[in-house]
């Protein structure tokens, strides 16, 4: 895997050495500001990581005056404008020649939401409500201006964000806390579990198990482990996991699929440090450090009797929560340059087109998606640079009418000053710009079976924004599949 460096960066652009006035640039003190983010550009040496707004209104364009200067030539001297108003973040097109996209759409003026992706010629960003500042210092190929925060957890590759939550792994894994990592299908759970247990010292092993890939009949036995003739067919002793693990980690992996029955005798083992095989009439003492992971909302199946409260409260001594790749795209060139080294292509190169593609794709399997299409790319390629012929299906199939001048653009905002609209104008607000209400989207999520692909077509919306929506209402995506 390749790490990432430490040293401040030398870029030699006027735009680099001459912050912005509109923006405030590498201030850790600052209040938390909104921002742009730059998640890509061919000539990204000569942007800023990111640009925090000081104030209310901030031109982007190709003059170097504007608060957002973008050097390129398919760019505007005055390109589009992002104004506060009401409370809402706003983006204007100013007229320019090639237009301004937000998630893939010409627009003429939109309201912004967190994360929406933003390009301008060539530049591609993302807006971000608050903490924009954060973002300063880590350049979307994974060079560093002074030093990351973590020095000792290069498997957790990315900027900003998973620098801070590596920095928290790092000071919590030598204590004796147990802890829960929270996030989606392929964040990167395993990852962060390993990383706990490298850094920990304990002399033990790591060992792991997915709760979900057992049958419950047989999950007791794999934990807890048997003596001969405990049932039918047991002619051995065999120790489960948690004496395996004893010195070491034990991590349960989909702990939120664990069975009621299998939950009590976990938190009779974690409150005594006593292992109980099953058909032995004597405990066995054990020194385990427990971590955990699921995708599952444990705090909702906490509140509906799905998953006892004791043992939660005894776990939940520490949460990592891993961000879904969709809410960090700043790290999605850093990965694919990390992907192409690690099976064979330290030199590996990208078309503009190819990239475009993977930052307006919503990654719902998330890195571990990420890594199988930059592995099936190498795999299609002997040294050319990744096109978009090497694209997975799904995403190709994503990418139709990206772009399309043809499509119905995003509705323009009214005036302040335009009289209420009619009833038919509201329908048609609300089926196009709109969130719907909690129940409205459950409907749908019900009547798609949990495809967010289909309830984003039905809502004239991109999945980003539906699952923002699903974020909002605390709906768990699963319990619709």
């Amino acid at each position: 895997m390749t790490t990432v460096s430490k040293h401040r960066t030398g870029v030699s652009s006027s735009y680099a050495d001459n912050p912005p006035r509109e923006a405030v640039v590498g201030s850790e003190a600052s209040a938390s500001r909104p921002g742009l983010v730059l998640l890509y550009a061919p000539n990204f040496h000569q942007f800023h990581a990111a640009y925090p707004f000081q104030v209310t209104e901030v031109t982007l364009g190709r003059d170097p005056q504007n608060g957002v200067a973008i050097p390129e030539q398919a760019v505007s001297r005055q390109h589009s404008r992002i104004s506060l108003r009401d409370g809402k973040w706003i983006i204007s097109d100013l007229g320019s020649r090639n237009g301004t996209m937000v998630g893939g759409r010409f627009i003429h003026e939109v309201e912004l939401e967190p994360n929406d992706e933003i390009r301008i010629g060539d530049a591609i960003f993302k807006f971000v409500r608050e903490g924009a500042e954060r973002f300063v210092g880590y350049r979307m190929d994974g060079q560093v201006a002074g030093e990351r925060k973590a020095g000792l957890l290069a498997e957790l590759i990315g900027g900003a964000q998973m620098d801070q939550i590596a920095a928290d792994i790092e000071r919590i894994a030598p204590t004796e806390l147990s802890s829960v990592v929270l996030g989606e299908t392929g964040t990167g759970k395993e990852v962060v579990a390993r990383g706990l247990h490298r850094l920990s010292g304990r002399k033990g092993s790591l060992q792991a198990i997915n709760c979900a890939a057992i049958p419950p009949n047989l999950l007791e036995s794999e934990l807890f482990g048997y003596r001969r003739g405990a049932f039918s067919g047991a002619d051995r002793d065999k120790p489960g996991l948690i004496k395996l693990a004893d010195g070491g980690t034990l991590f349960l992996d989909e702990i939120g699929d664990m069975p009621l029955d299998a939950q009590a005798k976990l938190l009779r083992v974690l409150q005594s440090r006593e292992v109980f095989p099953l058909g032995a009439t004597t405990a066995e003492r054990v020194d385990i450090r427990v971590v955990c992971a699921t995708h599952r909302d444990l705090y909702q199946y906490v509140r509906e009797g799905k998953f006892r409260g004791d043992l939660f409260a005894r776990l939940n001594e520490h949460v990592v929560r891993l961000p879904p790749l969709r809410e960090r795209k700043e790290d999605v060139y850093q990965l694919a340059l990390a992907f192409g080294a690690r099976y064979g292509r330290p030199d590996i190169r990208f078309t503009f087109s190819f990239v475009v593609a993977l930052l307006h794709y919503d990654w719902p399997f998330n890195v571990r998606e990420l890594e199988s299409c930059i592995k099936r790319g190498v795999a299609l390629t002997e040294g050319a640079p990744l096109d978009t012929q090497h694209l997975p299906d799904a995403i190709a199939e994503h990418m139709k009418g990206y772009g399309d001048r043809t499509r119905q653009p995003e509705p323009t905002l009214p005036p302040a000053t335009e009289l209420p609209p009619t009833a038919e104008r509201v329908d048609e607000i609300v089926s196009r710009r709109a969130a719907p209400t909690e129940e409205e989207l459950r409907e749908l999520l019900t009547r798609h079976k949990g495809n967010i692909a289909a309830v984003g077509r039905e809502l004239g919306k991109e999945r980003m924004q539906v699952h923002r929506w699903l974020k909002k209402y605390g709906i768990d995506l699963e319990a619709y599949r």
